[in-house]
């Protein structure tokens, strides 16, 4: 599930983020510690053989090789490289989450502009925001583990109330080599023609309303297959791969205790614990791991998109606006300032202090 801690921030203090650092779901220690560990066992591996098993000359030789190795992590621009790649990951996760269909302004549309608060209106009504819900589930098991692990074959589409037996017997008799999410935004179509011939939508200008939502609705969803089908050229992912890899497959060597090659030449501080490397390792690599994380965030991942909880949440609001909803409104009064000239909402006792700040004057108001 996704991992909010929007609360814990929303005031800053003193040790702010410090108690984020303790969190195990969702966090950097939990994504990376595997590869974490990978690395200390190598390092430590090799200062051992470096330090017990080598002979004189053999020490020689593996200190020029570590010093070339040492200066060889300066050529390899992974900063960079790691910097624009983690750039374009976030922007292309946020793009797909905004990407993802909600039926709000369409179910407001619907609800306003198909008419009858008898059966057939009702089923108009439910009918075409359950054909916008069908949509958005067809192309969200074609996107996301989730929702295919919990819709995995038709039969539970149908199971689920998103779609009756018959309208499965249309659906699977229209053969096409491609994916068939749009059926029922054309199924929608139809049926939005077919009120405004009965009257129940009321002109023209209503009907191309209706038209226009369910176009923005069906464009994200196509932008959601789009993402899906074109991803992040693999070139670009395995550079980045490569480049962190191998600067660190550098440090194992050029980042160990030497000792001095030449008698007398001054001693490097033999610090056991390789404090800098492991830091670099754990921001590099961790840096690695959270684009590795979002690159597609319709997995399972602690922070991937709550695509079934969506789909819930979709389904009931839309039918809850356009059908209990329908002309179900409250009664039209005088508001709590009809007669007052300035309307001044009260203050809490813990908001209070908050009437004592200058009103929206400008900054040289009081020049």
């Amino acid at each position: 599930m996704t991992i909010s801690y929007t609360l814990k921030v929303a005031n800053s203090h003193f040790g702010g983020f410090s108690k984020l650092l303790f969190r195990w779901k969702g966090s950097i220690y939990k994504l990376l510690y595997k590869e974490f560990i990978v690395f200390v066992v190598l390092y430590t591996v090799l200062s051992l053989v470096y330090r017990c098993l080598l002979t004189a000359e053999q020490k020689r030789l593996y200190t020029k090789v570590a010093q070339y190795c040492n200066r060889s992590t300066d050529l390899i621009p992974i900063s960079f490289v790691l910097g624009f790649y983690v750039t374009l990951i976030v922007n292309r996760w946020w793009a797909q989450y905004t990407s993802i269909p909600l039926p709000d302004q369409l179910m407001c549309v619907i609800s306003s502009n198909v008419h009858g608060k008898d059966e057939r209106g009702r089923i108009l009504r439910r009918t075409l925001i359950r054909y916008a819900n069908l949509s958005a589930v067809l192309i969200l098991r074609s996107v996301s583990t989730r929702v295919l692990k919990r819709f995995p074959t038709m039969d539970h589409v149908v199971e689920a109330g998103f779609m009756t037996q018959d309208e499965r017997k249309k659906f699977e008799s229209l053969h096409s080599d491609f994916n068939k999410y749009w059926v029922p935004c054309v199924w929608f179509t139809n049926l939005a023609a077919q009120a405004r011939r009965e009257g129940r939508v009321r002109d023209d200008v209503a009907l191309r309303l209706l038209m226009d939502e369910l176009n923005l609705y069906r464009a994200k969803c196509s932008m959601l297959f789009h993402y899906d089908w074109i991803s992040i050229p693999l070139v670009y992912t395995q550079v980045v791969t490569i480049a962190v890899y191998s600067f660190f497959a550098f440090c194992l060597i050029g980042r160990q205790f030497l000792e001095p090659l030449e008698p007398g030449q001054e001693e490097e501080l033999d610090m056991y614990v390789p404090l800098s490397t492991l830091l670099q390792f754990f921001f590099y690599a961790g840096w690695l791991k959270v684009a590795e994380q979002i690159i597609n965030p319709f997995g399972e991942d602690d922070d991937d998109f709550e695509t079934n909880k969506l789909i819930d949440r979709n389904l009931q609001v839309s039918l809850l606006s356009v059908d209990d909803m329908y002309q179900n409104l409250p009664p039209a009064t005088k508001d709590k300032y009809w007669n007052e000239p300035a309307a001044q909402p009260p203050y809490t006792m813990a908001t209070a202090a908050e009437t004592l700040k200058p009103s929206f004057l400008g900054s040289t108001f009081d020049m």
